[in-house]
C-alpha cells in the first residue's frame, strides 16, 4: 500500500504517505493555488485562469467530493502544512469517466518525486474505495513530464479514446495493473 488512510474532523479521507499528506480541498486552498493558475506554468493544463475561474473550479472539486466520493485532494508536505498542489482522481460533468490529475504549484516541489508518490497514493485509494476499473489521464501532447509521470504510475497509452482538447495524449490506468 502507497499510503496511511485517516480521516479529517468531518471524516474525510485524509491519505500519509512517506512525505505527504493528501487532505480534502476547501475555498481557503485558493489563494495558494493562484499563483500557479494564473502563471504561464498552467498553460499545458488549460491556464492560465482568473482569480474567478479558479474559484469556479474549486467549488467544482467541493461538489465532485458531495456527489461521487472523490475529487481531486490537496497536497501539503507531511510535517507542514502550506498546500504545494492539487493531485488525484476527479470526474467533472465534461469527462465521460474519471481522471486522474496532478499539478504542484511551486517548481521548487518538482523533479523530487512527490507528484509520483502522491499520485500512487491517489490511485491506489481510489480503485480501492469507488468500484471504479479503470481512469485516465488527458495530457497536453508537449507535457512530456506528465507523460513519463503516467507511465512510472502505470499509465498506457489509449488511442482509441479521444482527448478533451486536439492533441492530447489519453493514458488510461487499469485496477489490476500499474502499481509503480
Amino acid at each position: 500500500m502507497t499510503y496511511r488512510l485517516a480521516q479529517d474532523a468531518n471524516g474525510g479521507p485524509v491519505l500519509e504517505t512517506a512525505r505527504l499528506r493528501l487532505r480534502m480541498p476547501t475555498l481557503d486552498d485558493i489563494q495558494p493555488s493562484f499563483r500557479f493558475w494564473s502563471s504561464d506554468r498552467s498553460r499545458l493544463m488549460g491556464g492560465p485562469w482568473t482569480l474567478d475561474k479558479l474559484a469556479a473550479e474549486t467549488q467544482g472539486l467541493l461538489d465532485q467530493w458531495q456527489k461521487h466520493g472523490f475529487s481531486l485532494f490537496t497536497v501539503t508536505l507531511r510535517d507542514s502544512g502550506p498546500p504545494i498542489g492539487g493531485i488525484g482522481p476527479f470526474y467533472p460533468d465534461t469527462h465521460p469517466e474519471p481522471e486522474l490529475g496532478w499539478s504542484l504549484w511551486d517548481a521548487e516541489n518538482e523533479g523530487k518525486g512527490l507528484a509520483h508518490e502522491a499520485a500512487a497514493a491517489a490511485r491506489d485509494w481510489f480503485f480501492a474505495t469507488s468500484g471504479f476499473q479503470t481512469a485516465i489521464s488527458y495530457t497536453d501532447r508537449r507535457n512530456h513530464r506528465s507523460h513519463r509521470l503516467c507511465e512510472r504510475l502505470g499509465g498506457r497509452v489509449d488511442p482509441a479514446t479521444p482527448g478533451q482538447e486536439e492533441g492530447d495524449v489519453v493514458y488510461r490506468y487499469n485496477v489490476d495493473g500499474g502499481r509503480g
